[in-house]
């Protein structure tokens, strides 16, 4: 039993972290299913696809790290918009690497477009869980 109780204790220490991966895990799939999508299947420029799907993924990242990752209970629409906009001031540097960096692989080294955008997630998970977990939602009262 205190095998299990030991366990318990991490997973509960860690909880944060953990609903992290597992909302990256989507956020990245929301990046890239749009990406592919509006890349290969609606022939769009592949910075533009990439613009796009760093927006759909950043908005759907906000609402599940701000209520199932950080537990963050801002109240009021002033509020809310202040962390919205931090969040999104914090997912734009990101977003200037992930761009940069697609430009460089895809352009320059002439990497396939879509491997260079698998390539470039694991440097962008790691900068936006510190963003979010030091300036965003700590500011903010999340738990």
């Amino acid at each position: 039993m205190s095998l299990i109780n030991n366990i318990k204790k991490i997973l509960l220490k860690n909880m944060a972290l953990i609903n992290y991966i597992v909302f990256g895990v989507l956020t990245t799939a929301v990046n890239l299913g749009v990406f592919w999508l509006a890349s290969s299947q609606l022939h769009l420029y592949y910075l533009l696809a990439n613009l796009l799907a760093w927006f759909l993924s950043v908005v759907f990242a906000f609402f599940t790290n701000k209520y199932f990752v950080f537990k963050s209970r801002t109240v009021g629409l002033l509020p809310f918009l202040k962390e919205f906009l931090l969040f999104l001031w914090m997912r734009v540097l990101s977003g200037v690497f992930d761009m940069g960096s697609m430009f460089v692989m895809v352009s320059v080294l002439k990497i396939n477009d879509v491997f260079a955008k698998i390539l470039t997630q694991f440097v962008i998970v790691i900068l936006n869980y510190t963003f979010s977990k030091a300036v965003i939602f700590k500011e903010r009262g999340a738990k």
